[in-house]
């Protein structure tokens, strides 16, 4: 049924309408495509997933992997932490447990592998990296440094002045993991020291050796660590200190406190063997027994120093160049 009002349209405007109309069909719309379509996301170009079949460093595609394994498993756990940091791959790597479960058992090897595993399981969620920076160790790559001053009286003159002098030493503890530790003070440096402080050191080092054990603080959740150790002579003196272990961040362990220095004359007969545990000796003896010293004044807390940085130590520097404190 045709309309009653006719519309005239010029040909012009109808050639330019059927036009748009198929502008409007043709036009490509790709998101159109993408309903229902579960569409995988392209990496951006230089990420790791785009060369992961090209590795680019020079050591990875010259060394196998199992000679990097083996390079690494002949690293203490300090230089693998270094070498975490150098790339994703060795930081991947470097999370095998392998390595810090070696690193840990060695640490703490006087408690033996059966109570480690317990402590393992029990506090650190069986996770041998986390127990090796959380857990408090006495350190054996290097030497625990105290760098002490005091003031002395100078010969006078003259009477107009009063001359003094400033005097610096050093006391010195490097431990082994077997549960002896050798003992040292000198008015040299570390850098000088660090050669004598071994087992082999003659009598002329002037290096001892004593026992160490550890307690757990559980005030301050912290280590404590008593040594002792006998001066030869014709009376033996004991010598024994009480240090707390902390760490300026965790893991370090590098800063000890002196919590009490105390030295004893002794009789010669009470200690036998020079090896055996002197502090389990010692706990029953009486009062009157022995002469007890106590040195509370002017004990500056001990720095550890790793044996690669003994060289450039800021403890080797003189007294003019340090700041000091000086007791009383």
């Amino acid at each position: 049924m045709n309309s009653d009002i006719a519309f005239q349209v010029p040909a012009e405007l109808e050639t330019a309408l059927q036009l748009k109309t198929v502008q409007y069909l043709v036009t490509q719309r790709p998101w159109l495509d993408l309903y229902g379509v579960n569409v995988r996301p392209v990496a951006p170009y230089g990420s790791a997933i785009r060369r992961q079949n090209n590795d680019p460093a020079l050591i990875h595609r010259s060394l196998p992997d199992e000679l990097l394994l083996e390079v690494f498993f002949r690293m203490n756990p300090y230089d693998l932490g270094r070498a975490a940091c150098v790339c994703r791959k060795w930081r991947y790597t470097l999370r095998n447990p392998v390595f810090w479960r070696s690193a840990c058992l060695k640490a703490w090897q006087l408690s033996g592998v059966v109570e480690n595993y317990k402590i393992l399981q029990s506090k650190y969620e069986s996770s041998w990296r986390k127990m090796w920076l959380l857990r408090p160790r006495v350190r054996t790559d290097g030497l625990y440094v105290s760098r002490n001053t005091y003031i002395r009286a100078g010969v006078r003159e003259w009477n107009i002045t009063n001359p003094v002098h400033l005097v610096c030493y050093y006391r010195y503890i490097r431990f082994l993991p077997s549960g002896r530790f050798l003992y040292k003070t000198s008015s040299h440096t570390v850098k000088a020291v660090v050669k004598c402080m071994n087992l082999r050191a003659s009598k002329a080092d002037d290096v001892f050796s004593g026992r160490y054990t550890l307690t757990n603080d559980k005030v301050q959740f912290s280590l404590i660590v008593e040594a002792a150790f006998l001066y030869p002579g014709l009376r033996p003196t004991l010598w024994k200190v009480c240090l707390r272990l902390r760490g300026t961040i965790a893991g370090a362990n590098n800063r000890m406190d002196i919590l009490s220095l105390v030295t004893s004359k002794v009789d010669s007969n009470g200690v036998s063997e020079p090896e055996e545990d002197i502090i389990g000796v010692v706990e029953d003896w009486q009062e009157d027994e022995i002469s007890r010293t106590s040195h509370k004044r002017g004990l500056a807390p001990f720095a550890f120093v790793p044996f690669e940085e003994v060289e450039t130590s800021v403890l080797n520097l003189p007294v003019e160049k340090m700041d000091y404190y000086v007791p009383g």
